[in-house]
């Protein structure tokens, strides 16, 4: 595994956040009301931050003070400039299972980074997985961590 920032937020208890591309307005209104509780409470989310909630979700908590460990699909070689502060201040992580030549995430790679977050979270919250949908089979093999929201 790779990484950028604060490892030992890996040591912390943590839950992973996911939710399919495709979802039902109802599901992002409970992610954000989900996002801002984590935020208050100070816990750590581990996702992708790569579909539209998920980028939501990354933004409010990137509101508060509290630990945040991005995984991404591809490799660490271009990372978004307004995540310096959070890394300098050792409140985020930044990790990939991929080397710097890897430039952009495919479908495949995307399966396999949200596969390595589940296996270091504590518990999984799934605002929604589209029926039939990669995310619903992955998570099928961790039902005794499974949250959904």
């Amino acid at each position: 595994m790779h990484l950028i920032g604060n490892e030992d937020l890996l040591d912390l208890r943590k839950v992973a956040f996911l939710c399919s591309r495709r979802f039902p307005h109802e599901a992002a209104e409970k992610a954000y009301r989900w996002a801002d509780t984590q935020r208050a409470a100070g816990n750590c989310v581990i996702s992708g931050y790569h579909s539209p909630i998920e980028k939501e979700v990354l933004c409010r908590l990137l509101q508060g003070s509290q630990p945040i460990i991005i995984a991404l699909a591809q490799g660490l070689n271009r990372l978004d400039p307004a995540w310096e502060r959070h890394l300098a201040a050792g409140r985020l992580l930044v990790i990939s299972r991929y080397a710097k030549s890897v430039s952009h995430p495919c479908e495949s790679k995307c399966y396999q980074r949200n596969k390595m977050m589940i296996d270091l979270a504590d518990s999984i919250v799934i605002a929604h997985a589209s029926p039939g949908g990669s995310l619903e089979r992955l998570c099928s093999d961790y039902l005794d961590k499974l949250v959904l929201l």
